[in-house]
């Protein structure tokens, strides 16, 4: 015959660990300035680049600064000789050129303008680490700036991806065509010569760090919990709170671009609860697989009675 046997502890223990059911779900959406990390992280790693490295080179800001000085030499003396009547300024203005020419004439110095000048010209074809810095840097916040902008699901970035290609291959033809072009390119990019010191930097970091505590702190009264047997929203300053019912809750999930799931494995979830008409939309869910794993076998779990047979 076969009869009904009260589970043995050990039995529930195993029923338990094989359930593993969670007690709650909690569910964050969050803006998507989230998305802008790989920026931080770049920021941060120029900025301490660049303080170890003693910031930027001297000799460049000294070359930046000769010219200027050199040209504001050579205003001085009219500055001095305005004081006077017409005449007097005119002559003066004939005069103190001519005497500024005459002594260095003599002592052999030549001018600041000329001395700059070659040294510029050599620093104009090196390129130095705080150019690379600043190079990555706008490189790493223009990628981040276009996944933030832009949506890419899945089938639009495999048109994208295949027209990367495709205009990659059409250049690459180009360049066999006309070889010289691509040494144009090259240096004409080269050309190009960003710079900023560390300071920018670590104060760029230091904004955005500002903000994602801001972001931390706010999302502290806005979230929801997803229980066996209701779903709540917590907002507000004192915490208001509203229920759903979850027993008829359905939940489904989108994942509408691809570099976001990368970034943060985020994604759409759309609630729709038993008594509420309008659907739930929460956007950049963080981990959303995982979520959706954990509510799927919290509100599926069944209860299992075990019988056994005795003879």
């Amino acid at each position: 015959m076969s009869q009904d046997t009260p589970v043995s502890d050990a039995g529930s223990e195993k029923l338990a660990t094989a359930v593993d059911k969670p007690d709650r779900v909690y569910l964050v959406s969050y803006p998507k300035i989230i998305y802008m990390y790989p920026t931080v992280l770049t920021a941060l790693f120029c900025g301490i680049f660049m303080w170890a490295k003693g910031g930027i080179p001297q000799d460049e800001i000294r070359v930046a600064t000769v010219p200027s000085n050199a040209v504001a030499q050579k205003l001085e003396p009219f500055a001095r000789a305005g004081v006077g009547s017409s005449g007097a300024t005119e002559s003066a203005a004939t005069r103190e050129p001519q005497a500024t020419d005459t002594t260095a004439a003599a002592t052999g110095d030549p001018p600041k303008v000329a001395e700059a000048k070659p040294a510029a010209e050599e620093l104009e074809k090196k390129d130095t680490y705080h150019n690379n810095c600043a190079r990555v840097f706008l490189l790493v916040i223009s990628l981040n700036l276009v996944v933030i902008a832009f949506d890419f699901p899945r089938t639009t970035s495999l048109t994208w991806f295949f027209a990367i290609v495709a205009m990659v291959i059409g250049i690459w033809f180009l360049l066999q065509i006309n070889p010289w072009l691509a040494p144009e390119i090259v240096n004409a990019l080269l050309k190009i010569k960003p710079a900023a010191n560390s300071s920018f930097y670590l104060i760029f970091t230091a904004l955005m760090l500002f903000l994602y505590i801001g972001v931390l702190i706010s999302r502290r009264f806005d979230y929801w919990e997803v229980k066996g047997n209701e779903l709540l929203h917590h907002h507000g300053f004192l915490s208001n709170l509203e229920r759903f019912s979850a027993p008829n809750l359905r939940i489904d999930k989108e994942i509408n671009d691809v570099f976001e799931y990368m970034l943060l494995r985020s994604g759409r979830f759309i609630i729709h609860a038993s008594n509420e008409r309008r659907a739930i939309v929460l956007e950049n869910v963080l981990f959303i697989n995982d979520k959706e794993e954990r509510i799927t076998k919290m509100l599926g779990a069944l209860q299992v009675r075990v019988r056994t047979e005795r003879e």
